[in-house]
């Protein structure tokens, strides 16, 4: 495992366990949420995506993706057509250029080194 690794894997794996996470959080069932009025006024069938109600849960109930494109087939081909892998590929090499990592505490090197040491 240590010999090769897919950076755009990670990426991917990353999207997946943040959407997991999003569902086993659970749904709040609460007035606001559940929006019964707003139901009744647009009716079955209707469409609510232009719905300010909509607009201001949809960011905290569904998981945002930032490499799975969820736009209308077309509009997502005159965009290119990128799939989530080249996606996640694009999303690594942005990552692998523009991320600074906190400096690790002071000791914590030589105590991972120590603990990799007394393993093997």
């Amino acid at each position: 495992m240590g010999m090769t690794f897919c950076m755009s894997q990670l990426v991917i794996d990353d999207e997946i366990s943040g959407m997991i996470k999003r569902v086993v959080s659970g749904i709040s069932v609460d007035d606001e949420l559940m929006a019964v009025d707003l139901i009744k006024k647009i009716g079955i069938g209707g469409n609510f995506l232009g719905e300010r109600h909509t607009l201001n849960h949809i960011a905290t109930e569904q998981a945002q993706s930032t490499i799975i494109d969820r736009r209308m087939r077309g509009v997502w081909e005159k965009k290119g057509s990128k799939g989530m892998l080249q996606n996640a590929n694009e999303k690594a090499k942005k990552i692998l250029e523009t991320h600074k990592p906190m400096p690790l505490p002071e000791g914590a090197a030589e105590e991972m080194e120590r603990i990799i040491k007394s393993s093997e």
